[in-house]
Order: C-alpha cells, then structure tokens, then sequence
C-alpha cells in the first residue's frame, strides 16, 4: 500500500510569464528564416492565446517527498521529481526577465537524463526564494528521516544486548562442559 503524500506547498506563477513567453516565441521566429511569416499570426492573436492557456496549465507543488510539475498547451508535461535526488537548484536572470521581474529556478538531479540541460525549469514562480528555501528544507527533512530510520531504538539495543548476553552464555556452559 503506497503512502499518501501532503502537499507543503503549491506555487503560485506570476502573470507576466505570459508577457515573456510571447517575447521569447516572438524572438525566436524572427531569427528563423521559417518563422518570419508566422509572426504575423503570433502578433494578431495566436501568440496572446497560447500564452494564456500556457499560464493556466501551469501547476507546481511541494509536496513530503516529491516536488511536482505540469505544463504543456499542445503536449503536456508532467514531471515527479523525488527530494531526496535533487542535487542543485540555480537561479537563471536575463534582462528580459530582470525587465519583467521575472526568474528561472533551474533543477538538476542526481542521475540526470538529460546531461545538456536541467531535469526542471520553473519560470515565473511568485517568491522564488522562498519556494526554494522550502524544497531544500523539505529536502534535508527526507534525508534526517533517511539517516535516522537505520538506527535501532533503544529498546531494539537493549532487546540486542539481552540476546548477546544469552548466546555469551551458553558459549561459556559449551566451554565449561
């Protein structure tokens, strides 16, 4: 039976993730040579559509061991990463993010799949530094768990030390006989 999980805490995304997004795609087809005519249907409305469908499919939470990701319009993404794999968590600025307010929290893993980049980019997120304050913590809550789940109890040591006592004995009766 899996264990239930909590959530800690949910992200919440700032609005002006749309405003960079239709910047960004906008940049990008205009250094496309195939791209140029298609920003005519970016900038008479498609790209406003995407981008705000963009921003309501974004969800991210924290929860007791996992650190969750949605986001997709056409191809949606869902990503699970578990704390205890997390190795780094990086801030990412540009001017154009600075300009918006804006940062990139980027996250690598232990075991990475994809050796070019990060297993995560969350763009956007309200109160960046505390979100990511939350997830180291949270992080080293599952690693103090990890480290004091294999010690035994002290009733297990003294359960031990009883049977240790016994066996020391009957060793000694086998000698003496």
């Amino acid at each position: 039976m899996a264990a239930t999980t909590r959530v800690l805490r949910v992200a919440e995304f700032n609005p002006k993730i749309r405003t960079y997004q239709f910047i960004m795609v906008a940049f990008l087809l205009t250094i496309s040579f195939i791209g140029i005519p298609l920003l005519i249907f970016w900038f008479l409305g498609f790209g406003q559509y995407y981008s705000r469908r963009h921003y309501k499919g974004l969800m991210c939470q924290l929860t007791d061991r996992n650190l969750e990701f949605k986001k997709g319009v056409l191809f949606r993404v869902e990503k699970t990463i578990p704390l205890e794999n997390i190795q780094d968590l990086t801030f990412i600025d540009n001017p154009i993010l600075r300009w918006l307010d804006l940062r990139i929290l980027k996250i690598e893993t232990a075991g990475q799949s994809n050796p070019q980049g990060s297993d995560m980019k969350l763009v956007g997120i309200i109160d960046t530094n505390d979100f990511k304050e939350a997830v180291l913590e949270q992080r080293e809550v599952i690693r103090a768990e990890k480290n004091y789940g294999h010690q035994p109890a002290q009733s297990d040591s003294n359960e031990l030390m009883d049977v240790l006592k016994d066996i020391k004995g009957l060793l000694e009766e086998i000698k003496n006989k």
